[in-house]
């Protein structure tokens, strides 16, 4: 049988390890991207899950409307990630001077983001396990809507987001000796994290070399 990890997409075959799975020890990782072994699926259940009942061959309705009826306001906090991200990709299609603005827009919105008050660990599990929940709609339009790209940040996304609740999850058990003589990577690409003394040579989610690795300082 063969297991693989709902992170990084590592499997592990039973033939080839000689041990089965459920005999690891519950502290075993992912050799990968150090994912608990709880991340890990039956690759029988992720295909059955991968295809679903075919749909209708109906071609999604054109939506006309000049705005969209749940469009909504963003917050300062989300114009900062929203300038940054897009610095980011004038960055990758070489145009500096658009890269420039957008990331001197996102310092003024960093800037000017409020600071939450009532901000704690618990909030940001259950944030992370709902945008978890919510990927499988978002990816699903994106598939009826044939968008690539989309679909794409949705792959990326998710990974990324399964990593961050497994360490809050394994912060909250731990603590803050979960963080003593290691540190914190965070890779500028896709935005994995990893925890260790190096970083990964290769990125478990977008596998790009370490050196597109930032390492993350601690507050003082």
């Amino acid at each position: 049988m063969q297991y693989r990890c709902s992170v990084c997409g590592y499997v592990y075959d039973e033939d080839k390890e000689g041990v089965p799975f459920t005999e690891l020890p519950d502290t075993w990782q992912c050799p990968w991207c150090s994912a608990p072994k709880s991340s890990f699926e039956l690759v029988e259940d992720i295909k059955a899950e991968d295809h679903p009942t075919p749909a209708s061959s109906t071609e999604p309705a054109q939506h006309t409307e000049a705005v969209h009826h749940d469009m909504q306001k963003l917050s300062v906090g989300q114009m900062a990630a929203l300038c940054s991200n897009l610095a980011r990709g004038c960055e990758k299609q070489y145009m500096p001077q658009e890269q420039a603005l957008f990331n001197e827009l996102a310092d003024w919105f960093t800037k000017s983001t409020p600071q939450v008050e009532d901000a704690t660990v618990e909030a940001i599990a259950k944030q992370l396990q709902q945008d978890l929940n919510d990927y499988k709609t978002v990816d699903q339009i994106s598939k009826d809507n044939k968008d690539r790209g989309a679909q794409r940040v949705c792959v990326w996304g998710e990974k990324v987001t399964r990593m961050l609740s497994v360490l809050v999850e394994r912060y909250q058990k731990e603590g803050d000796a979960m963080l003593q003589d290691t540190d914190i990577w965070v890779c500028s690409i896709c935005g994995f994290v990893f925890i260790g003394k190096e970083a990964p040579e290769l990125c478990p989610v977008c596998k790009v070399p370490a050196w597109k690795f930032n390492k993350i300082d601690r507050r003082k």
